[in-house]
């Protein structure tokens, strides 16, 4: 069973940095573009992060460039998001998402909470 599961999410003072881990399992996932969305209470899902099979091109949102790095490790089969300079309006439920199609994303985690506080 093709699964991604997100760890790392938690509480942090603004200022304060977290990494997201995903696992994937089921597959090799080294193909797929993999990234990052986040919801946050009341708002719609937006795009975080991406990052193609091979590690170049990387996208950002505005909202996090500079802030936020995507990366992966291919051989464990996990993507990370690594956070700095969190901000309280940062905090959302991080989702983890593969494409392997080009066309869309085929897998979702079930996402990991990160909560910062002012």
């Amino acid at each position: 069973q093709v699964q991604l599961v997100e760890s790392g999410g938690g509480l942090v003072q603004a200022g304060g940095s977290l990494r997201l881990s995903c696992a994937a399992s089921g597959r090799t996932f080294s193909r797929d573009t993999m990234g990052w969305f986040r919801q946050a209470p009341g708002k719609e899902r937006e795009f975080v992060a991406a990052i193609i099979g091979s590690g170049t091109p990387i996208y950002y949102s505005d909202s996090v460039k500079g802030r936020f790095t995507i990366s992966r490790d291919n051989a464990k089969n996990t993507v990370y998001l690594q956070m700095t300079s969190l901000k309280p309006e940062d905090t959302a439920v991080y989702y983890c998402v593969a494409d392997r199609s080009g066309s869309s994303w085929n897998y979702w985690g079930q996402g990991t909470q990160v909560t910062v506080s002012s």
